[in-house]
Protein backbone atom coordinates (compact mmCIF):
# COMPACT_ATOMS: atom_id res chain seq x y z
CA UNK A 1 0.00 0.00 0.00
CA UNK A 2 1.36 3.38 -0.63
CA UNK A 3 1.24 6.32 1.92
CA UNK A 4 0.41 9.60 0.85
CA UNK A 5 1.11 13.06 2.47
CA UNK A 6 -1.28 15.81 1.54
CA UNK A 7 -1.83 19.58 2.90
CA UNK A 8 -4.99 20.48 4.44
CA UNK A 9 -6.17 23.72 6.44
CA UNK A 10 -6.45 23.05 9.89
CA UNK A 11 -10.12 23.54 9.45
CA UNK A 12 -10.35 20.98 6.94
CA UNK A 13 -8.52 18.46 8.53
CA UNK A 14 -10.72 19.20 12.28
CA UNK A 15 -13.61 18.39 9.59
CA UNK A 16 -12.47 15.25 8.55
CA UNK A 17 -11.15 14.02 11.71
CA UNK A 18 -15.12 14.87 13.56
CA UNK A 19 -16.45 13.30 10.19
CA UNK A 20 -14.13 9.43 10.30
CA UNK A 21 -15.20 9.53 14.11
CA UNK A 22 -19.00 10.31 13.69
CA UNK A 23 -18.83 7.49 11.04
CA UNK A 24 -16.53 4.84 12.94
CA UNK A 25 -14.00 5.07 10.39
CA UNK A 26 -10.66 5.88 10.12
CA UNK A 27 -9.41 8.98 7.71
CA UNK A 28 -7.65 6.43 5.38
CA UNK A 29 -10.71 4.66 4.82
CA UNK A 30 -13.33 7.87 5.17
CA UNK A 31 -11.03 8.96 1.97
CA UNK A 32 -10.99 6.06 0.16
CA UNK A 33 -14.80 5.66 0.29
CA UNK A 34 -14.83 8.92 -1.03
CA UNK A 35 -12.59 8.57 -4.16
CA UNK A 36 -14.63 5.52 -5.05
CA UNK A 37 -17.72 7.56 -4.61
CA UNK A 38 -16.16 10.34 -7.18
CA UNK A 39 -14.86 7.41 -9.66
CA UNK A 40 -11.60 7.77 -9.25
CA UNK A 41 -9.90 4.36 -10.48
CA UNK A 42 -6.99 3.11 -12.32
CA UNK A 43 -8.28 2.98 -16.33
CA UNK A 44 -8.01 -0.94 -16.21
CA UNK A 45 -10.18 -0.62 -13.15
CA UNK A 46 -12.87 1.42 -14.74
CA UNK A 47 -12.37 -0.95 -18.53
CA UNK A 48 -13.46 -4.23 -16.13
CA UNK A 49 -16.20 -2.26 -14.07
CA UNK A 50 -17.44 -1.21 -17.46
CA UNK A 51 -17.09 -4.90 -18.52
CA UNK A 52 -18.85 -6.43 -15.97
CA UNK A 53 -21.72 -3.69 -16.20
CA UNK A 54 -21.81 -4.55 -20.10
CA UNK A 55 -22.09 -8.05 -19.50
CA UNK A 56 -25.19 -8.20 -17.21
CA UNK A 57 -26.90 -5.55 -19.08
CA UNK A 58 -26.10 -6.97 -22.69
CA UNK A 59 -25.01 -3.73 -24.26
CA UNK A 60 -22.46 -2.83 -26.79
CA UNK A 61 -19.16 -1.36 -24.91
CA UNK A 62 -20.27 1.69 -26.34
CA UNK A 63 -23.45 1.74 -25.25
CA UNK A 64 -22.03 0.63 -21.29
CA UNK A 65 -19.67 3.63 -21.48
CA UNK A 66 -22.54 5.85 -22.37
CA UNK A 67 -24.25 4.45 -19.58
CA UNK A 68 -21.43 4.64 -17.34
CA UNK A 69 -20.54 8.48 -18.10
CA UNK A 70 -24.74 9.46 -17.42
CA UNK A 71 -24.37 7.76 -14.29
CA UNK A 72 -21.31 9.23 -13.29
CA UNK A 73 -22.51 12.61 -13.87
CA UNK A 74 -25.63 12.30 -12.39
CA UNK A 75 -23.75 10.42 -9.09
CA UNK A 76 -22.10 14.52 -9.58
CA UNK A 77 -24.49 16.70 -9.37
CA UNK A 78 -25.33 18.68 -6.38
Amino acid sequence: MTRLTITLSDERHQALKEAALKRGKSIASLIEESLDFYGIKTHQGADELVAKARARAGLSQEEAIDVAVEETRMARRP
